[in-house]
């Protein structure tokens, strides 16, 4: 599952705006902006194997995009949110993500059982979104860790391009910081592990952790389906960038793609 503004490079996200598909041929005469707007479907991730990996793993992941009462949006790419602020600016209230974790394999033969494998999270907290133009949001959000000290912020702006015929597309910009919990959990590394891997320790604190620009488009095929793309580059900065598993085994640019077929309901 990858989910929105999380701190993998490996969100794909379809904004509201592009299910107004304007679909006006014989072959697709029915207006799809009448038509359904919950999308369920699958999907192909190349992502990093770890982030700040500069070897990459393909994952696949489901599709999920639906929009529940009690103004509850369920999404796969976006996490959860609750809107407990709904007006025509701005919107806000809860938010939940899911984040990768990585294995002994991922991780690869040389940091594999010296390097921590790291569970897969969830985290809680609240967003603000802001609609300043038809095309523009920008906004932000600040989650936790449910199990563990990780802690979040992430402030993002994205913008709705000009479609190009049945092509509806987007891009997004992101900035990310950690706590020092968090930095260390990714980018950590103690004594023990740099003296086995004859690299230095490194113990991050709180600060920038990422950059990233996405671009996401969706094609319909019919009025029911469509295929949904995001290309995301992401620069690992600061302290993350700086550690030693990074500058020893990965890289600090980051690219994930995601390929998925969606149904609409």
């Amino acid at each position: 599952m990858s989910c929105r503004r999380s701190p993998h490079a490996s969100s794909m996200r379809v904004v509201a705006l592009m299910l107004a598909l304007g679909l006006s041929t014989n072959a697709l005469a029915d207006n799809p902006t009448d038509g359904p707007n919950d999308m369920f479907g699958a999907g192909v991730q190349r992502m990093p194997a770890w982030l700040g990996s500069k070897d990459h793993r393909n994952q696949a992941i489901p599709y999920i995009q639906a929009e529940l009462p009690w103004h509850i949006t369920l999404s796969t790419l976006d996490g959860l949110t609750v809107d407990l602020i709904h007006g025509d600016k701005w919107r806000g209230g809860i938010y939940g993500n899911y984040m990768w974790g990585r294995d002994h394999d991922e991780l690869g033969s040389q940091l594999g059982g010296v390097i921590d494998s790291l569970s897969p999270r969830i985290n809680a907290g609240g967003y603000l979104e802001y609609q300043a133009t038809l095309q523009l949001n920008i906004g932000g959000n600040l989650s936790h860790d449910t199990q563990g000290a990780g802690a979040y912020l992430n402030l993002y702006a994205d913008y709705d391009l000009p479609a190009i015929g049945y092509l509806n597309h987007s891009l997004q910009l992101q900035w990310q910081g950690m706590n020092g919990p968090a930095m260390r959990r990714f980018f950590g590394v103690s004594p023990e592990q740099a003296a086995k891997l004859d690299i230095a320790p490194w113990s991050p604190g709180a600060g920038s952790q990422q950059v990233s620009l996405e671009y996401d488009a969706f094609m319909p095929t019919s009025l029911h389906t469509g295929f949904a793309f995001a290309l995301n580059y992401t620069r690992l900065l600061g302290q993350a960038a700086g550690s030693p598993l990074v500058r020893s085994y990965g890289t600090p640019n980051q690219l994930t793609t995601t390929l998925a077929f969606v149904y609409r309901l």
